[in-house]
């Protein structure tokens, strides 16, 4: 069996592996068919770590994915608490909750303290031809999903979470910073739960005008414009009622809370490459800020399924360029040089 793992930063090779025995209880293996390159995916191969997440042996990555039932074990049942039957196709949610400890039991698995998370270390994800998943994390698919949309299925549950915790309303104003595939799919669903305007910043013109095809209303590069100005300038002074970040949280920070009005929310949605948060500390007291940390997502499978089985978010119109198993490692060098035009980059086994 092929897999990818990174050894080192910026160390990803292609490696045959053991085959997978035979599924246990409440298990399933699956045939990889379809892994999204993510934003912490880069970090992890830039860095060699992920925050104060490292590794210390070689580590397959990848979390963004969907696959093909293969085997089960004995009462294996999906996500929506069925039967999972071979030959099904499936989007997999990458992190596995205990379900018992105190955050799980308020109905918050994305904060358990006792979770595993495919893709980050001791875990391995998705960069491999077949694996073992829990049946609970399997969610069928339906024919109008494509592959590389049922992989996609994740970012967007981040980006719905992330819109969960904004409490954005009709009319809300809104700024995103960072028009990478998550910071997009905040664009559109905003655009849905009719927030206006919405203001989106990005250092790439090609992203830029995807922000504005997406929903944007105005869209500008950084580094050619001073983007807290022209949030300021173009809301009277007043500033959004929610900015979000969704960048890799260097000064972006500080910017989206700048671009904040008084009493208003900031969603940290970035992971900073440094694992340090900066942000003056008079901005966020004398507006009065509310400040909300994006980790993963919770519950959104079911949602995120039916917005993309009808239409309401385009999927696979993110996807600029997909790659095979043996190009991974190219495909990660590119995404890390911004080559021009790359937007989301999916991994087709």
């Amino acid at each position: 069996m092929k897999a990818i793992r990174l050894h080192g930063a910026r160390d990803l090779r292609l490696e045959e592996l053991p085959e997978h025995p035979a599924p246990n209880a409440g298990e399933a293996l699956i045939q990889v068919r379809a892994v999204g390159i993510c934003g912490s995916d880069l970090h992890m191969y830039q860095d060699g770590r992920i925050g104060d997440t490292a590794f210390t042996s070689p580590l397959i990555i990848g979390h963004e994915f969907m696959g093909e039932v293969i085997a089960v074990g004995n009462d294996a049942r999906d996500g929506n608490q069925q039967p999972l039957q071979p030959g099904q196709r499936v989007a997999v949610d990458p992190q596995t909750p205990c379900y018992h400890c105190e955050a799980c039991e308020q109905g918050h698995p994305n904060l358990c303290l006792n979770h595993t998370f495919a893709g980050v270390f001791p875990d391995n994800g998705a960069l491999q031809e077949r694996m073992i998943v829990r049946a609970r994390n399997c969610f069928p698919l339906p024919d109008s999903i494509s592959d590389a949309g049922g992989a996609l299925l994740e970012p967007l549950g981040i980006a719905l979470h992330s819109l969960n915790l904004s409490k954005v309303g009709l009319a809300h104003s809104a700024a995103v910073i960072g028009c990478g595939p998550v910071g997009l799919l905040i664009i559109r669903l905003l655009k849905l739960a009719g927030a206006s305007p919405i203001y989106a910043f990005d250092c790439f013109p090609w992203r830029v005008e995807k922000a504005l095809e997406l929903g944007a209303d105005q869209a500008w590069v950084v580094g050619e414009h001073d983007a807290v100005k022209q949030v300021m300038d173009a809301t009277g002074g007043r500033g959004v009622d929610v900015a979000f970040e969704a960048a890799w949280a260097d000064k972006t920070v500080q910017q989206a809370a700048d671009m904040a009005r008084y009493g208003g929310r900031v969603i940290l949605v970035g992971i900073p490459g440094d694992d340090n948060l900066q942000l003056q500390h008079s901005t966020a007291r004398r507006k009065g800020l509310t400040l909300k940390l994006v980790r993963r997502m919770k519950h959104t499978y079911a949602r995120t399924i039916h917005m993309a089985a009808k239409g309401m978010v385009d999927l696979d119109a993110l996807v600029s360029h997909t790659v095979s198993l043996d190009e991974t490692a190219a495909a990660f060098e590119r995404n890390i040089a911004y080559e021009p035009g790359v937007q989301k980059m999916v991994v087709k086994m």
